[in-house]
């Protein structure tokens, strides 16, 4: 599986794990963790709060055997205060920051964090004692590189300007192609995409017509319930293989790292990569963009 390089020299697998969707089970996680390494998945993504911190564990459990020998790769979360009760609030104090790697470090059984990323952010946050905090971590040797999850224009702008972060995660896909507009913004600062949400929760599948009835009847950003139908239908007409022609759309960014598509089973894991290998031509992609409405990050702007 091709690997991409991101500016602090990591490489990850272009289609990666999203480890949300292993459960808590460790014999069901381990099958779908290892039949991904076999299938040359080296990028593994997780965060703290997942289950409380229960996939962060697992996932550096199964993985810790493969770690000298497979280029793995994991990328862990930050900023959801995990209280007592179980509820979460959002600190990204460089005091919260500082404190939760350690966790996630023992969590992962690991002595330094491959990726360690900001699970959100806002304008409002304390931005530059945030960044530093990241900063401090690379310096210690406790984290390779840093990254944002965000879907906010001003804050990941912020961070394209004065952060050195590696990667940008954000729901990228052939519908919801709003990241197309802060793509050249990133390019510019060598920033790699990290495209979650690929398939649209299933909308870009083979289940489509179910999954549309099912989590879309009130429409979704500029479309209403018909327009998006009519969408998805005028797109089979181009491929009806709807998960390889967002995969090649994704694909077919300068700017991609990986495209994190998670996996609640192994058939559905090797249906991924099936789908990612795929090779469509190009004009069929650029007329199939052609048949999507161009979306635009309309919130949080300034």
């Amino acid at each position: 599986m091709q690997k991409n390089v991101l500016k602090s020299g990591l490489e990850i697998s272009e289609l990666g794990l999203g480890c949300m969707s292993l459960g808590t089970k460790k014999k069901h996680a381990q099958a779908i963790i290892e039949r991904a390494i076999e299938l040359g998945i080296t990028y593994f993504d997780t965060a703290d709060m997942y289950d409380k911190g229960i996939n962060e564990k697992l996932v550096g459990e199964i993985l810790k055997p493969y770690q000298n020998t497979h280029d793995i790769v994991i990328g862990t979360k930050v900023g959801n205060h995990l209280k007592d009760d179980g509820t979460t609030f959002w600190d990204p104090s460089k005091k919260h920051i500082k404190e939760s790697v350690k966790q996630s470090l023992k969590n992962l059984g690991v002595d330094e964090l491959d990726l360690y990323q900001l699970h959100g952010g806002t304008i409002d946050d304390p931005l530059d004692e945030t960044i530093s905090a990241f900063d401090e971590l690379k310096k210690e040797g406790l984290i390779r590189a840093y990254g944002i999850s965000s879907i906010r224009p001003n804050v990941i702008n912020y961070y394209l300007e004065h952060s050195d972060i590696d990667t940008w995660m954000a729901q990228f896909n052939l519908i919801d192609n709003r990241p197309e507009d802060l793509i050249q913004a990133a390019h510019k600062k060598g920033v790699k995409v990290l495209a979650r949400g690929p398939v649209f929760k299933g909308l870009l599948t083979a289940s489509s017509n179910q999954v549309l009835d099912d989590k879309f009847e009130d429409g979704i950003f500029d479309y209403n319930y018909q327009d998006l139908g009519s969408t998805i239908a005028s797109l089979k007409e181009i491929e009806h293989n709807l998960t390889a022609l967002t995969f090649n759309y994704l694909r077919s960014q300068d700017v991609l790292g990986s495209i994190i598509a998670g996996a609640s089973s192994v058939e559905q894991l090797e249906e991924n990569v099936n789908n990612l290998n795929i090779d469509l031509d190009f004009n069929r992609i650029q007329a199939a963009r052609k048949r999507v409405k161009d979306l635009h990050y309309t919130n949080h702007l300034n």
